[in-house]
């Protein structure tokens, strides 16, 4: 191979990992070198305004989305460096268009199939270049940071979208419809043999005909060709108490994540973790591994996973899932391969401390929970509608590719209306959020008045599940958890206690119910203040109730 055709990585002692700048510039060279076969550009500006790239391989020369959609073309889409200190598939996508552009039997094999890929996409991290922020990595010499240069983590942020970053992905993604993607990672956590993990969309969550063909069929294929090729991988190894030896658990990878972002679009999504206490060399062979037995279905099978994903776009269940849990009930058996879970005094402190000991490797089966239950469904609307004013939920609808229509004049809906009962948000914040872990609200249904310039959104569209799972409150990842409707959580208006306290006795007299809750609040609360006292009094009144407070703004047309 010619020196000038070789990566960074190949051209070093196998520790060594791409600079941002390298890693542009080499795709440019190959890019002005075989025009016909790869084009690279620009996607957008990080929010340090570092450029954003995007490349796609095309046998012949079709470089267009919609062309290669018109044309049934099966998609096929890895995307690297979200966590920048996890580089080895920046390094491995590089040999792969490489090898792509240079090998004409590698051509050939790609076939009909388009290979697109986003060969850095945290930009900011991967220019932020250090040796120590992975404290239990195995190399490479050094490498980039998590976070983005607002201190996001960028597979925290596909759904709500505080960064530039995840804006351009949405629009990205939503532009091209990959059918199958790989988002290459590597992975804390306990000590096995194993180079590969594996975190797959979770079957049940991918849901229909996808999750079906996923777990039956794709994932015994991987793991049957990795352990063939010499590199025996297994699910991704998520303990469920202290040490894979007593089982471990599906990891339920919500919208914020990447996979669960795609699942929202019907992309079959997976997820690599390579093992840190394994050498970079190690983690860079698996991964190019990986990626090929995945890319390899696509050709086999990307007429069956499209015709499985335009089947899964066209009809939702009704009810639909919004939320799900594993099932901690039914777990299967999965025969592992790991070290013996030790415990010995700690030399810092008066404890005992957890280690591996790689003398003692055992194998057996162990509890597997792959298995995901339904919590939460909600019967399908006929359409939703988004007042005007909440303008950062309507425009990521838009680049998530939903068709909405603007009311040209006022009218009334007769419209399912939620309303917040409770939340509760976690401690602190949450990748620059107080996301609501918690949720309960009530429904009811009522004459509403929608005002011209209003949205209203059909979910007879391909884009329904994204619609669906980001505006449904008790759904994982929705625009509520993430604060996006904060403010309807305050009440606007108050009190001056010694005014109130006087009105506060008349009300309870005009208002049997109000009188009738109060008594039984006061009689679970004896010890209430004044302020509670004429804080339940003046929230339960109907004079003063604000419909606005607590009521949330999107409604569900439903007939």
């Amino acid at each position: 191979m010619k020196h000038d055709l070789c990566t960074p990585y190949e051209l070093g002692d196998r520790n060594h990992t791409t600079t941002l700048e390298e890693c542009i510039a080499f795709y440019q060279m190959l890019a002005q070198r075989f025009p016909r076969l790869l084009r690279f550009w620009q996607i957008g500006e990080s929010d340090a305004g570092l450029p954003m790239y995007a490349g796609l391989v095309s046998a012949d020369g079709v470089f267009d989305a919609a062309t290669l959609q018109a044309a049934g073309r099966t998609i096929f889409f890895n995307n690297n460096g979200i966590h920048p200190g996890e580089p080895e598939g920046i390094d491995v996508c590089m040999a792969l268009v490489r090898d792509f552009c240079t090998r004409p039997d590698l051509l050939a094999l790609l076939g009909r199939t388009a290979f697109l890929f986003i060969p850095v996409y945290n930009v900011d991290g991967c220019a932020n270049r250090n040796n120590s922020s992975r404290v239990n990595q195995d190399g490479p010499h050094s490498f980039g940071f998590r976070g983005n240069s607002l201190h996001l983590d960028l597979n925290r942020d596909f759904l709500k979208c505080d960064s530039l970053a995840a804006a351009h992905f949405n629009r990205f993604f939503a532009q091209w419809q990959p059918d199958l993607m790989v988002d290459t990672h590597t992975s804390n956590g306990a000590d096995y043999p194993y180079v590969m993990t594996l975190i797959p969309s979770q079957p049940d969550k991918l849901g229909g005909a996808l999750g079906a063909f996923l777990r039956e069929r794709m994932l015994p294929r991987i793991y049957r060709q990795m352990r063939a090729r010499g590199w025996p991988s297994c699910p991704y190894v998520n303990p469920v108490a202290d040490s894979p030896d007593q089982g471990i658990a599906d990891f339920l990878e919500t919208p914020r994540y990447s996979t669960g972002y795609a699942a929202l679009h019907h992309c079959i999504g997976f997820m690599p973790e390579t093992h840190m206490l394994k050498s970079f060399a190690q983690r860079y062979d698996a991964t190019r591994i990986l990626l090929e037995e995945v890319l390899h279905i696509a050709l086999e099978h990307g007429e069956e996973i499209r015709a499985m994903r335009a089947q899964a776009r066209a009809a939702l269940p009704d009810p639909c899932p919004v939320f799900w849990q594993i099932d901690m009930e039914h777990p299967a058996r999965l025969p592992f391969e790991g070290y013996a879970a030790c415990r010995k005094p700690s030399a810092l402190g008066d404890y005992q401390r957890l280690y591996y000991d790689r003398t003692q490797a055992w194998s057996a089966e162990i509890d597997h929970f792959d298995r995901a239950r339904i919590v939460h469904s909600v019967r399908l609307p006929r359409a939703y509608l988004i007042p005007q004013q909440w303008r950062a939920v309507i425009e990521r609808l838009e680049w998530n590719g939903l068709h909405m229509q603007c009311l040209p004049q006022a009218q009334t809906v007769q419209a399912e209306v939620l309303r917040i009962v409770r939340t509760s948000s976690r401690s602190g914040p949450y990748e620059g959020q107080m996301f609501h872990d918690e949720v309960e609200l009530t429904v009811e249904t009522r004459s509403m008045q929608a005002r011209a310039g209003d949205y209203w959104l059909a979910l007879d569209q391909p884009g329904a599940r994204y619609a669906l799972e980001s505006l449904e409150p008790l759904a994982h990842d929705s625009f509520f958890r993430w604060g996006f409707f904060n403010s309807i959580l305050e009440k606007k208006e108050h009190y001056s206690d010694y005014v109130f306290e006087d009105l506060a006795q008349e009300l309870l007299q005009q208002d049997a119910n109000l009188a009738a809750r109060f008594q039984a609040w006061r009689a679970q609360h004896p010890g209430a203040s004044q302020e509670q006292t004429l804080d339940f009094i003046y929230h339960h009144c109907q004079p003063y109730a604000e419909d606005e407070w607590r009521r949330y703004p999107v409604l569900r047309v439903m007939a």
